[in-house]
Formats: structure tokens, C-alpha cells, sequence
């Protein structure tokens, strides 16, 4: 590659994980629609009202596991208390449910595997081979495990995961700390960066944070929403960014 598709200044790449470089974004949402609509389901009976494919996209992707459940539960009018990180999974608690649905992805995940992006992977080792540095960020406490299970952890030189941010307090995705945290890290300065996300929640990160480059993954067809929430360019696969086509 000797053009990766981004402005010149550009020093540093931010890549998202679920749904940017992993297959794992369908795996997530059906993990937290089985989850969701086992509880709606035990609260409201054959009435309830399902989690949907827009609930998922709207409260839930992008977000830290347990800002997904208020989210979400705060849409449908419903309080829960938070409980604790280490809840049980059949906790009635914010923490709890999320819990379940981590629960739910670990099975599928252990049954199904972790397949990757191959248009990613070659992205990310040609922009490496052109001197720019790399992160992962992701809200995922999972994250370095899968990274290690496609063994990709040795393409990032920083990773901002759910791990990570719980220890250094740094709130999730909508907001931009994580992927500022990743640019620091890195030593580029925040318009130095381009973000690579697929997720809503991850596009309003990218411009909250002034980024200098925001690119938006579109895996399920919604590169209309990806610009209105900041994309400055949205593909269907990295492979389409400058001339590794």
C-alpha cells in the first residue's frame, strides 16, 4: 500500500474491535438480545415487547456493557438498581444482566470461534509497515483474549479496553476519553488520529474527541447514520481505503 486512504497528517490509527476487525458484532447483539428478551420476557409475560435490531444500535453497540443495560432499560422506562461488577447472572441488577449477556457471548463465542476481517488485518499491518502506530480500543473486558485468539494482539501498540478503562476510570464510548486515552498513549496528539468504528456510539466518540479523521465500518447497511453521526468517510471494508484494493 503506498496510499492508505487518510489526510497526510495523520500519525496514528484507533480501530474499534467487534464489528472493525473481529465478526463479533452479531455475536454481541444476538448475546444481548437473548438476554433482553429472557428478562422482558419474565417481567411482562407473552406481551412483552422484543429487543430489536434498532434497540441494539440506538442504547446498546459501542457502549460499556453495563451503560448498554441502563441505556436500554432507561428507553423501555424501566429502573433497575446497578448492584455490583461481580453480580451473579441471574442478579436483578444493571450489573447482573450484563453479566448474563457476557455470559451468553462467552458460549457462542467458545462454540462458534472469533473470525476476523481479512481486509482489516491487511489494512492494519500495511499501515504499520508505513510507520503509523496503532490501538485497539474497545469497551470489551474480552478484548485481549480475542485479539490473542486470531493472533492479532501484536498489531496494536496500545489497547484501551473495557479492562483498562475500569482501572484508569475513564467512562465509555459515546464519550471520546477511551480513544483520547489511546492517542496519549500513543504520544499523537487527538488531530493526529484517525478512529476506524462501526458503531453510532463510536462515531459520536470520534467527533467529540476532534479526531482528524473519522472513517465508519458499515457492516449492516447504515452508512446513512454512520455520516450523521460523524463518519467522514464510511466504507464496507477496510480493503476499500486507499489502494490495496
Amino acid at each position: 500500500m503506498t496510499d492508505p486512504g487518510l489526510p497526510d497528517d495523520i500519525l496514528a490509527c484507533l480501530f474499534d474491535l467487534d464489528g472493525v476487525v473481529t465478526k463479533t458484532a452479531v455475536v454481541h447483539a444476538a448475546a444481548w438480545k437473548e438476554m433482553f428478551d429472557a428478562f422482558l420476557r419474565e417481567r411482562d409475560g407473552d406481551a412483552f415487547r422484543p429487543f430489536t435490531d434498532a434497540d441494539y444500535d440506538e442504547y446498546v453497540d459501542g457502549r460499556p456493557r453495563a451503560d448498554g443495560v441502563r441505556t436500554f432499560l432507561a428507553s423501555r422506562g424501566i429502573g433497575l438498581p446497578d448492584g455490583e461488577p461481580g453480580d451473579p447472572p441471574d442478579a436483578r441488577t444493571v450489573h447482573g444482566l450484563g453479566n448474563r449477556k457476557n455470559e451468553l457471548l462467552l458460549e457462542r463465542i467458545r462454540t462458534d470461534g472469533v473470525e476476523a476481517y481479512d481486509g482489516t488485518l491487511r489494512y492494519l499491518a500495511a499501515v504499520r509497515a508505513r510507520g503509523l502506530r496503532t490501538a485497539i480500543v474497545s469497551s470489551s473486558a474480552n478484548c485481549r483474549d480475542v485479539l490473542r485468539s486470531i493472533g492479532a494482539e501484536d498489531l496494536f501498540d496500545v489497547r484501551i479496553d473495557g479492562v483498562v478503562a475500569a482501572e484508569r476510570g475513564l467512562p465509555g464510548k459515546p464519550k471520546p476519553d477511551t480513544f483520547l486515552a489511546a492517542a496519549a498513549d500513543l504520544g499523537v496528539e487527538p488531530s493526529r488520529a484517525a478512529v476506524f468504528e462501526d458503531a453510532l456510539a463510536g462515531m459520536d466518540a470520534g467527533r467529540a474527541g476532534n479526531f482528524g479523521y473519522v472513517v465508519g465500518v458499515d457492516r449492516v447497511g447504515q452508512a446513512d447514520a454512520l455520516y450523521a453521526h460523524g463518519a467522514d468517510r464510511v466504507v464496507t471494508d477496510l480493503a476499500e481505503l486507499g489502494d490495496d484494493k
